[in-house]
Parts: C-alpha cells; structure tokens; sequence
C-alpha cells in the first residue's frame, strides 16, 4: 500500500480488503481481524480501523455482531455488484489514460483482447 498518496489511509485499506473479498481470499460469513489485529497488520492507527469498519458496514460489506467482531457480508447480490463496481472504477481509469493518449474505442478493445488471451 502506498501510505505517501493522496488517498486517505482508511480508503487504502477498504479498497484492499474489497479485492481480498474479490479475489477470494476473504469469503462471505468471514470473521475480520479485531481493531487491534488489523491495525498491527497495516501499521495503522485502531482509530483509522474502527473508521474502515464503520465506512464498509455502511456500504452494507460487512456486519457487526456486537461483542464477537466484525463479518464479511453472506449476501451473494452485494458482493456481485462489489465485483462490478471494482471492475467499471479500474476500467474507467484505464479508458481515461488512454483517451488521454489519443487512443481510439476500437484501437482500446483490440488491444485489451490481445493481451486478454496472452495473460489467460
């Protein structure tokens, strides 16, 4: 994680625990690290934690059991439309830099096939 960008700590953090829950490596029902156990993980302060739970529980990631932790949520919709979202934000910043550098639609779609099917 880059700690030196102008994305705020606690934004890092949450978007490195959606591609955790993306790419499998979290699963649905999981249990997170405590407050303390995630700070020492990242070298971030607890408040900045406690920040990236509530933010994730009010984007409706992840659940509260009051006295036992914090759990990635079960419901198999939301984490479809986590995967989309990811996927248009990336996308979209892709699409821009390239617009940027002059390339066409069809030049962007040639391109992205062909590397597609090398990197499968």
């Amino acid at each position: 994680m880059d700690f030196r960008s102008n994305i705020p700590l606690y934004l890092q953090v949450i978007a490195d625990i959606k591609k955790k829950i993306i790419t499998g490596q979290l699963t649905p029902g999981e249990k997170l690290p405590s407050t303390r156990e995630l700070a020492a993980l990242y070298q971030i302060n607890p408040n900045t934690v406690v920040r990236v739970y509530n933010e994730m529980e009010l984007q409706n990631l992840t659940f509260t059991k009051r006295g036992i932790g914090t759990f990635i949520t079960e419901d198999a919709h939301r984490l479809s439309l986590l995967k989309e979202e990811m996927a248009k934000l990336l996308a979209g910043e892709l699409v821009k830099e390239l617009k940027d550098i002059g390339y066409t639609k069809e030049e962007f779609l040639d391109t992205v096939a062909r590397i597609y099917d090398v990197t499968l």
